[in-house]
């Protein structure tokens, strides 16, 4: 089992872009009043058959040829469920897929929701052919990056320029930070 939650996250986001999506949305929702934390994962790839969705939390089924088993949606299913939460994966052939998670906050099973920062950075720094749509929720405060309106302002200067990737980390950690104030999730 991966042991943060933001790992989970990489992988399944990761599956999108290898599906081939142009864009993806990711949202991470903190309501601690409901003691819940929700990771959805939405992308416009190739999609899934429904054959393909019955069998994704397999271990053992993957449509990759790279190797034999698929482990990242099995462990955030497994991640999910063992803390009280649930898990769900929803897919359409030519339209996208959606994963969502939610996790007993509190929970003591709950794997803690690690590297946010770093990794919602990395998709975009080592995708930047991929629009990603990000939104951290803590409560009722929250804050969005949209990589798309960011390539409107920048004009021809690429994502992955080590300028602009550098904005984008302190973008991530200084707008997380002012809307949890450094919650440990």
């Amino acid at each position: 089992m991966m042991p943060e939650i933001s790992l989970n996250l990489l992988d399944v986001a990761e599956n999108s872009t290898r599906a081939g999506a142009k864009r993806v949305r990711i949202e991470v929702t903190v309501d601690t009043a409901a003691d819940r934390l929700t990771i959805l994962i939405q992308d416009d790839g190739c999609g899934m058959t429904p054959e393909q969705v019955a069998h994704v939390t397999d271990p053992f089924f993957t449509t990759r040829t790279t190797r034999k088993v698929g482990l990242g949606v099995p462990f955030l299913k497994y991640a999910a469920e063992s803390t009280g939460g649930a898990f769900s994966i929803t897919s359409e052939v030519g339209v996208g897929t959606t994963v969502t998670a939610t996790f007993g906050l509190s929970h003591i099973d709950r794997m803690p929701l690690g590297d946010l920062t770093g990794t919602i950075h990395t998709l975009v720094v080592y995708h930047p052919e991929v629009d990603f749509v990000y939104k951290y929720q803590y409560n009722e405060s929250s804050f969005t990056l949209d990589t798309e309106a960011f390539r409107q302002i920048l004009g021809d200067v690429p994502l992955d320029s080590p300028e602009v990737s550098q904005y984008i980390k302190e973008y991530l950690t200084e707008n997380k930070q002012e809307t949890d104030h450094g919650a440990m999730i």
